[in-house]
């Protein structure tokens, strides 16, 4: 907790969500939700999700999967940040308010790290989320022990992104949370097996989103969207990121050739790319089980393990021993487990 002479305050506010408590920080660019799950006595994993979501609309489905949840709420505190104005229930945000950045969301990240007295932590974002976290990455990097990016960004917009952001933003601002916006946020997010067509339903978790997406108000996610499509181009200093560095990416996301193009930029020692096939973006939600095995031996090399392979206290540091290169082997991340491809770069 923090201390009595802290500068930010802290509400604490009376809602559950489902064991998770949301604390509600004021920061140098506004009022920022996260909700904490877990003993806090353990490493700290922080998440950030994609535009317009929330962890609700972005994490629930990986952290629904009992394989995945037992991996991460045995070894870590969660600590699900939303982007200023996502979390639930949000109320408009004042339009004469300062809109932040990308660096100024990637900033407000220590604030919320330093009010909850933490130190170095585990990252886990998507897309949009994915960028905050790799800028936060570069600007504070001993505040990073390891990332792990889904279907990230890091190039500045291209044309095509660019012009199809102006276009949410001009439905936004002038129709606000329609019809045809969230098509293009769903296109997004999801594949187009689960989006659904005249013949097929759209699936459950697509159903899901949809809803989760009426809540929005179209102020904050307009803030978002904006610091999103003026973001900075920064694969110059991916080289130097020493963190070890795990990315998915759904083959069908409009993303997929980014994550390969940042893929190429990082360090080939610490980093390593998994595919999977027949995906959107969000994989966190499509398939999240295709994130448990390559998670599980990430997590190894630092010591971290799935609850029945733990024989000590479940406190285990997140210390800087390296990944031998039999964890981050094709055959060790999943390559035989469909619908997992994974590319990995080790050293020769």
């Amino acid at each position: 907790m923090a201390e009595s002479n802290h500068s930010f305050s802290l509400h604490m506010e009376e809602k559950i969500y489902l064991g998770g408590k949301e604390h509600r920080i004021q920061t140098g660019c506004g009022s920022v939700s996260v909700i904490v799950y877990g003993d806090h006595d353990k490493p700290a994993l922080i998440t950030y999700p994609d535009l317009a979501l929330n962890y609700m609309s972005c994490f629930q489905g990986l952290f629904f999967c009992p394989e995945a949840a037992s991996l991460l709420l045995h070894n870590f505190c969660i600590y699900h940040i939303s982007p200023p104005g996502h979390e639930l229930g949000a109320a408009s945000i004042c339009s004469d308010n300062y809109v932040p950045s990308a660096e100024d969301l990637a900033d407000q990240i220590v604030e919320v790290l330093n009010y909850f007295g933490l130190g170095a932590v585990m990252c886990m974002g998507v897309t949009a989320g994915a960028y905050i976290l790799t800028l936060f990455a570069m600007k504070y990097r001993e505040r990073v022990v390891g990332l792990i990016l889904v279907s990230p960004l890091c190039k500045a917009p291209s044309w095509t992104e660019w012009f199809y952001n102006k276009v949410m933003s001009n439905l936004l601002h002038f129709y606000g949370m329609c019809g045809l916006l969230k098509e293009c946020l769903l296109q997004r997010y999801f594949s187009k097996d689960v989006r659904g067509n005249v013949e097929v339903p759209e699936s459950e978790i697509v159903q899901a989103c949809r809803t989760l997406l009426d809540e929005r108000k179209k102020t904050n996610v307009l803030r978002f969207l904006h610091a999103i499509n003026q973001r900075p181009d920064i694969t110059e200093g991916l080289p130097r990121l020493k963190c070890r560095t795990l990315i998915f990416v759904g083959d069908s996301s409009p993303f997929h050739s980014e994550a390969l193009h940042m893929t190429s930029k990082l360090d080939r020692r610490f980093s390593a790319l998994v595919e999977v096939q027949a995906c959107g973006s969000m994989v966190t939600e499509e398939q999240p089980h295709a994130m448990l095995i390559p998670m599980e031996y990430f997590f190894m090399g630092y010591g971290l393990y799935r609850p029945s392979h733990f024989s000590d206290s479940p406190r285990s540091p997140l210390s800087p021993s390296c990944i031998s290169p039999e964890l981050l082997s094709p055959e060790s991340m999943g390559l035989k487990l469909k619908p997992i491809k994974t590319r990995v770069s080790l050293e020769v």
